[in-house]
C-alpha cells in the first residue's frame, strides 16, 4: 500500500488483506536498517483476525522515498503523519528495537491515538557501543557482519520463520545489505544507529503515555539486555514478556513473540 506522507511516498505492508481503516489498526516500526519484512508473519496474522495492518517501511528504507529522517522524534511525527495519510484516527503500535523507541515516542505525542503500545527488543537509554558507531560509517558491511553476530543466542537458530529451511543470520544479514544497497546510501546504518545513541527523551515520553504497555524481550539479547529495561519498564507501568533468543526475536522466537502479540493487542 502506498501512501503519501509529509509530501514523500510511504510504503506500508498490510498483510495480504486490503487495508480498511475502520478495522482496529496496528502498525508495525522495525528498527535499524531493516525494513517491513521483518513482521511478515505478525502482519499476516493480525490482518488474517480482524485488524487493519500497516508494516511501514520507514523513509529511507527500501520502498518508501529517502531521505532517511535523523532522529527518533521526526520519525515519530512520521508514524502518526502516516495514521492520518491512512485515515486511521486510533491504532496500536509495535516497534522492534529503533521501532521501539519511534512507538514510545509517537504514543507520547499523540496519547490519544494510542490504543496499545508494544515495544520488542528495547532498551532505554539505547545506546551503541562508540566501536560499533565507528565502524557503521567506515564498513558499514563489517558492522552489520557485527550486529548479526550479536543478534541471534546460537550458531544454530530453528529454522522456523519464515518457513522451515531458512538460515536465519544469513537473512537477516542479506536484508540489511540489500536496505544498504537499495537505498545507495552508505551512511544509512550509521544515521540509524546515531538516532538510537542520541535519543534522549524516553523517560519523559513515558510520562505521557496513557495506554496500555507491553514490553516483549528476549532473555539472550545482547544487542538491548533485558537489564536495560528495568527503569522504562517501571516508568511505563509496562508488563514484561520475555521469550527464549537473541534480538533478533521475532526470526528467532515467531511463536513466541506471535503469543505475547496476540495477548497485548487482545
Amino acid at each position: 500500500m502506498k501512501l503519501n506522507v509529509q509530501g514523500r511516498e510511504a510504503y506500508a505492508y498490510t498483510g495480504g488483506k486490503p487495508f480498511d481503516a475502520a478495522l482496529p489498526c496496528v502498525v508495525f516500526i522495525h528498527g535499524a536498517l531493516n525494513d517491513h519484512s521483518v513482521w511478515t508473519l505478525l502482519a499476516r496474522w493480525f490482518a488474517n483476525h480482524g485488524f487493519g495492518v500497516l508494516a511501514v517501511d520507514l523513509p529511507g528504507h527500501m520502498r518508501s522515498a529517502g531521505p532517511a529522517l535523523t532522529d527518533i522524534e521526526s520519525m515519530a511525527d512520521w508514524t502518526l503523519a502516516l495514521l492520518g495519510a491512512a485515515g486511521v484516527k486510533q491504532a496500536a503500535l509495535a516497534g522492534h528495537s529503533m521501532g521501539s523507541l519511534i512507538a514510545l515516542e509517537a504514543a507520547a505525542r499523540a496519547p490519544e491515538r494510542v490504543t496499545r503500545l508494544v515495544m520488542l527488543g528495547t532498551a532505554y537509554p539505547m545506546a551503541v557501543p562508540k566501536a560499533l558507531l565507528e565502524l557503521s560509517v567506515a564498513a558499514p558491511l563489517k558492522a552489520i557482519d557485527r550486529v548479526v553476530t550479536f543478534s541471534f543466542s546460537t550458531l544454530a537458530a530453528k529454522p522456523s520463520y519464515p518457513g522451515p529451511g531458512v538460515w536465519l543470520r544469513g537473512a537477516a544479514r542479506q536484508l540489511m545489505r540489500l536496505v544498504l544497497r537499495h537505498q545507495d546510501d552508505p551512511t544509512l546504518f550509521h544515521n540509524d544507529f546515531a538516532a538510537c545513541d542520541r535519543y534522549t527523551g524516553g523517560m519523559n515520553a513515558a510520562a505521557l503515555v496513557r495506554c496500555p504497555v507491553q514490553l516483549v524481550l528476549a532473555r539472550e539479547d545482547q544487542m538491548t539486555p533485558t537489564r536495560a529495561t528495568r527503569e522504562i519498564a517501571s516508568a511505563l507501568n509496562a508488563a514484561v514478556h520475555t521469550v527464549p533468543g537473541g534480538h533478533f526475536l521475532m526470526q528467532e522466537c515467531p511463536d513466541g513473540v506471535l503469543d505475547a502479540m496476540r495477548a497485548a493487542l487482545a
